[in-house]
């Protein structure tokens, strides 16, 4: 399933090139009665306004694309739902450039060993320093939270 994964990925990635976007995450498995394919597109830079988010539009453009390449090249050879999403307001930062792209942004991180004496801080990002995640927390501090630690993070929806 990993070959299939990446096959999906680089095809995906020139799809979404094509429209100004990039891959989030490919999945493949099974849910249910059937096997999902799931490719999560994002569009790069922060993303603060719905104009510069991921749209219907852009989901259903690199949907139509990708699966008209993937049925003509035949790289998944069992019957598979295909979903194109974005990864969602409240989207997880998985890689160390999100931290930055998304500084000035409200979030959730938990972690695998205690900081300042917590698992879990919530508050606002403030980019990443010598592989250390700054974030301004709920308790007006700004915490240095080491990346290798960090179990899930998450943007929180602010309204």
């Amino acid at each position: 399933m990993s070959d299939i994964v990446s096959q999906v990925r680089s095809i995906a990635s020139r799809v979404a090139a094509s429209y100004g976007l990039e891959i989030f995450d490919v999945s493949f498995r099974r849910e249910g009665p059937g096997m999902v394919l799931r490719v999560q597109i994002d569009r790069p830079g922060p993303a603060a306004t719905a104009e510069e988010s991921v749209s219907v539009a852009d989901c259903a453009n690199v949907s139509r694309d990708l699966s008209a390449i993937l049925d003509v090249d035949d790289v998944v050879a069992v019957a598979y739902t295909l979903e194109v999403s974005s990864p969602g307001l409240d989207r997880p930062l998985t890689r160390p450039d999100d931290y930055e792209r998304f500084a000035g942004r409200f979030a959730k991180l938990v972690l695998r060993e205690p900081v300042d004496g917590q698992k879990y801080f919530k508050g606002r990002l403030c980019g990443v320093d010598d592989g250390q995640v700054l974030i301004d927390g709920e308790d007006r501090r700004t915490h240095r939270v080491p990346l290798d630690i960090i179990t899930r993070a998450n943007l929180e929806v602010e309204f």
